[in-house]
C-alpha cells in the first residue's frame, strides 16, 4: 500500500515551486524551449531507468545525467545567475538579512533618501529635459555595481545639478554611457551596461532605454534616462518602465529607490 504523508506532500509543492521559478526565468531569457527539452530527456530517462528498467539504454543514460550536470550548469549559466538574484532581491529576504544589521539599512536609507541627492538630479533632468540632451542615471540599491564602474571613468565627486549636466553636455568626452550614482557621490561616467534585448521594448525607445532596462533586469539599480529625440523623462526598475515623468514623479521614485 502506497504511503503518503504530509512530508511527500511537502516534497512534491517544493519541487513544483522550484519547476515554477526556473520555468519563468527561462521564459524571460527566452531559453524555455531548452527547458522543455531538458524536462522531456529527464522524463525518458526516468522511464527507461527506473520503470522500464533497460540496462543497456539506462546505463548510457545514466552516464550523460552524470555528465549532463555539469553541461547545465556551463549552458545554463546567465539563467541560474539571475534565479539567485531573484531569491537575493526578493523583498522578504533583505528584511530577514537587514534584521541582523539595522543600524546598517537606516545609514543606507539615509543616504538615498537625502533631498541634497535627489534634488540636483531631478533639476538637471528638467534641464536637460527641456534642451532635449540624452542622458543615463544609475542609482545604486543594495547591490553593488562595481563590474560596470570599472568599465567608464571614475568621477567620484559630490552630486551637483552643473556637474551632471556638464557630463551629459553632446561636447562632453563622458556624455555616451551611464553616469552611476552611488549613496551621495557620483561614482563613475561614460559606464557601460548590457543591453536588452526584449522584444517588447516600444521601437521609439533608443540604446539609452535598452540599457536602462538591462541594467534592472541584471540588478536592483534605478535608472533614469532623458530621450535625446524626444525631451521625456523615463525610469527603469526590476525590468520594469515608467515613462513621461514629471518632475514630482521622478523625485517620488528617487525617494522610495524603486517603483
Amino acid at each position: 500500500m502506497l504511503d503518503f504523508g504530509i512530508k511527500d506532500l511537502i516534497d512534491i509543492l517544493l519541487v513544483a515551486v522550484i519547476l515554477y521559478y526556473c520555468y519563468k526565468v527561462m521564459k524571460q531569457s527566452r531559453s524555455v524551449n531548452i527547458f522543455y527539452g531538458v524536462l522531456l530527456f529527464i522524463s525518458f530517462w526516468i522511464v527507461v531507468s527506473k520503470v522500464l528498467e533497460m540496462k543497456l539504454l539506462g546505463s548510457i543514460l545514466n552516464q550523460l545525467v552524470s555528465v549532463g550536470a555539469i553541461a547545465l550548469i556551463i549552458l545554463f549559466q546567465e539563467e541560474i545567475r539571475r534565479f539567485f538574484y531573484t531569491i537575493g532581491t526578493h523583498e522578504r529576504a533583505h528584511r530577514l538579512l537587514q534584521f541582523f544589521r539595522p543600524g546598517h539599512r537606516h545609514e543606507e536609507e539615509e543616504k538615498r533618501h537625502s533631498r541634497e541627492t535627489i534634488i540636483p538630479i531631478v533639476l538637471a533632468c528638467l534641464n536637460m529635459s527641456k534642451q532635449k540632451v540624452g542622458a543615463l542615471i544609475v542609482m545604486q540599491n543594495n547591490l553593488p555595481l562595481n563590474d560596470f564602474v570599472r568599465s567608464g571613468d571614475i568621477v567620484d565627486a559630490r552630486i551637483s545639478q552643473r556637474l551632471i549636466e556638464n557630463i551629459f553636455f553632446k561636447n562632453s568626452p563622458l556624455h555616451d554611457g551611464a553616469m552611476i550614482v552611488s549613496g551621495n557621490r557620483i561614482t563613475a561616467a561614460a559606464c557601460i551596461l548590457p543591453i536588452s534585448h526584449d522584444l517588447d521594448i516600444p521601437k521609439e525607445f533608443g540604446l539609452r532605454h535598452r540599457a536602462a532596462k538591462g541594467i534592472s533586469k541584471e540588478t536592483d539599480a534605478l535608472a533614469i534616462v532623458v530621450s535625446e529625440e524626444t525631451g521625456h523623462i523615463s525610469a527603469a526598475y526590476n525590468d520594469t518602465f515608467r515613462t513621461h515623468l514629471s518632475a514630482e514623479e521622478l523625485e517620488s521614485i528617487l525617494m522610495k529607490g524603486k517603483f
